[in-house]
């Protein structure tokens, strides 16, 4: 038995039994961090000597009956713009390479009343600006099926280092697809949560009503039992939804008889890889054989929902970054004789180019003369974008569409074409416009041995739907048995 290699809710069995302990589970997955670090490059901050420690605590504690969490001291790893007390929240920019948060997120303090521990903060494109993380301020990370390729991003640090089993699961955020597409180029699974489902407080703004926090895991099971621990109402986010408490691995019936599932036509046209596409009416067939009531329907939406997520992404990003100046938060030029060049070169020297890129754009939009134009437009059809969701939902149960077009791309290839690059959303943005829940899991590799993603979307607090057919796809197909990550190819 190899310890990185088990789910959680396998090691959660293991620690029942008794077979295992906190700190033997953690010095494994410290252990395979200092062996494939330096390959994946994951990590912006390890925390690997702590969480040891921390383990030691917990192993005594529940000696003694003092701790009752099902899962403490299992191991996670913790996007770097999600705010932990007393360790660095980089963003993975020079802007705030030296900020230590001083207080948790509502997900940290969460997960932290579960006792998990985690082993340190993952890397991620600038501020959650990117596909590809290689808008690091710090580094590029690899992706374990192939070195030479792409994790995905923004939170390619959180699929990776879960891919290359680093962690045994991880928190991501998703404003765009940030979570999806990454678990899709690097064969996990990622689940983006119902907008206010998850609490935003404490996660650093990209785009305030895009952004959600959600689980990147092994396993469709994982991601249950992390939504289970972070969702919930919160005060301190205004746009926290109240609702009951759930189980969400209840969900997971390994039954989709009857499930209506709609295949929009407009997502498999033309610019979809022949291999993804393949791969996906396979999944579709599979979905039949399991009893699904599957038909293809129009979703008339990709089509001008990536250019509204882009203005109005853009324009929440050049609000909530405002604050970076060089005198309230942030990096500090030494290179200024009045205010104004004390502002202008304190972001000119502590953003990189994508982050300068989408200020100016949203700053463009949200001009005077161009708001009607372009903000209060893009705002117009995203309530149509929303209606058109409404309207399907009312006839299916679950939306079926690839996760990417494509899988992962060769590092450097599109990080100099910043339209290309965007275009790597297309099947992602819809989701985070209409506020909806989505999961990517995989769903077979392509002729080079790259993993493929399939999303399932749902409707608003449906989780559970789009949870139990990804699971019950999982258990009939068993992608982790049948594939790993090879560590391939060499670091550029």
């Amino acid at each position: 038995m190899n310890i990185i290699d088990l789910t959680v809710h396998e090691l959660k069995e293991k620690l029942d039994k008794k077979e295992l302990t906190a700190e033997e589970i953690t010095k494994a997955y410290a252990q395979r961090i200092e062996e494939k670090e330096n390959e994946v490059q994951a990590f912006i901050t390890t925390l690997t000597d702590i969480a040891i420690e921390k383990a030691k605590e917990i192993d005594n504690k529940k000696a003694k009956g003092e701790i009752t969490s099902p899962y403490a001291g299992i191991p996670i790893g913790i996007k770097d713009n999600i705010c932990m007390k007393g360790v660095k929240t980089t963003c993975a920019s020079k802007m705030l390479a030296n900020f230590v948060a001083p207080y948790d997120a509502t997900v940290t303090e969460k997960i932290n009343k579960e006792e998990l521990v985690s082993l340190g903060k993952l890397n991620m494109d600038e501020f959650a600006m990117g596909a590809s993380t290689e808008y690091s301020y710090f580094q590029k990370t690899k992706n374990p099926w192939n070195l030479n390729t792409v994790p995905g991003g923004s939170s390619g640090g959180s699929a990776a280092a879960v891919a290359a089993n680093l962690v045994p699961w991880a928190l991501g955020s998703d404003t765009g697809g940030s979570i999806r597409q990454p678990a899709s180029f690097c064969g996990v699974v990622g689940l983006k949560p119902t907008y206010g489902l998850v609490s935003r407080y404490g996660l650093v703004a990209f785009a305030s009503s895009l952004d959600q926090i959600g689980p990147i895991t092994k396993d469709v099971k994982d991601s249950a039992i992390l939504l289970n621990m972070i969702a919930g109402h919160d005060e301190k986010d205004s746009t926290s939804v109240n609702l009951e408490k759930k189980d969400y691995t209840k969900a997971l019936k390994n039954d989709v008889k009857g499930l209506k599932i709609g295949i929009p036509k407009e997502w498999y046209a033309d610019g979809i890889n022949p291999e993804v596409k393949e791969k996906l009416e396979q999944a579709i067939e599979k979905y039949k054989e399991l009893g699904a009531i599957v038909e293809e329907c129009s979703l008339d939406v990709a089509n001008y929902a990536l250019a509204t997520y882009y203005i109005i992404a853009c324009a929440e990003a050049s609000s909530n970054l405002g604050r970076f100046d060089g005198i309230r938060y942030g990096y500090r030029t030494e290179n200024y004789t009045n205010l104004k060049e004390l502002f202008k070169n304190s972001r000119s020297e502590g953003f990189g180019d994508e982050v300068k890129r989408r200020i100016i754009l949203g700053t463009y939009v949200l001009s005077s003369g161009y708001y009607d134009a372009y903000y209060k437009k893009a705002q117009q059809v995203r309530t149509l974008v929303t209606q058109e969701f409404d309207r399907i939902f009312k006839k299916y149960d679950v939306i079926l569409t690839p996760t990417s077009p494509n899988v992962a791309f060769e590092i450097g290839t599109k990080s100099n074409n910043p339209l290309e690059m965007y275009l790597a959303d297309i099947c992602t943005v819809s989701v985070n416009i209409a506020g909806l829940p989505g999961i990517s899991i995989p769903c077979g590799v392509d002729s080079k041995g790259m993993p493929i993603g399939m999303q399932l979307i749902g409707n608003r607090f449906a989780e559970e739907t789009i949870l139990n057919a990804a699971y019950t796809y999982e258990q009939k197909e068993r992608f982790r048995e049948n594939y790993k990550p090879s560590f391939k190819g060499g670091a550029n």
